[in-house]
């Protein structure tokens, strides 16, 4: 690998997704998960139009993306009430409780990758730093 592979990150990252192929969460795609966590991360009104810019992919690549993460539960589609036409992408209980978990399990693998210190610990010594 190139030198300017940090190995501590990847080790950390490979620790964070065994974790996800060992629980019973269903498997995303990159492309879900980016969609996923741009529609609960960034303010909404959220649109299938807004999201492909967002995310510099096509308009269909999301609409595939959403039916997958809708089927899940994870997000709802809701006609937009001011214009028919447009239609809102909404979070949903479901889809906050998985990410919940993912952000436990990537704080776990934080924890257990080779015996490194914690995020917590790195934004401490941070925050530390004069």
């Amino acid at each position: 690998m190139s030198e300017k592979t940090d190995q501590r990150l990847l080790r950390w990252w490979r620790q964070a997704l065994l974790e996800g192929v060992r629980s019973d969460d269903p498997d995303l795609t990159l492309r879900q998960m980016a969609l996923l966590l741009t529609v609960y991360m960034t303010e909404p009104p959220h649109t299938v139009r807004g999201l492909a810019r967002e995310l510099n992919v096509a308009k269909p690549v999301v609409t595939r993306a959403l039916d997958t993460l809708g089927q899940k539960g994870y997000v709802k589609r809701k006609r937009d009430d001011t214009d028919k036409r447009n239609v809102l992408i909404q979070r949903t209980v479901k889809g906050a409780v998985y990410l919940s978990e993912l952000s436990d399990r990537i704080i776990g693998a934080d924890r257990v990758s080779y015996g490194l210190a914690s995020i917590d610990d790195h934004a401490e010594a941070e925050n530390d730093t004069p």
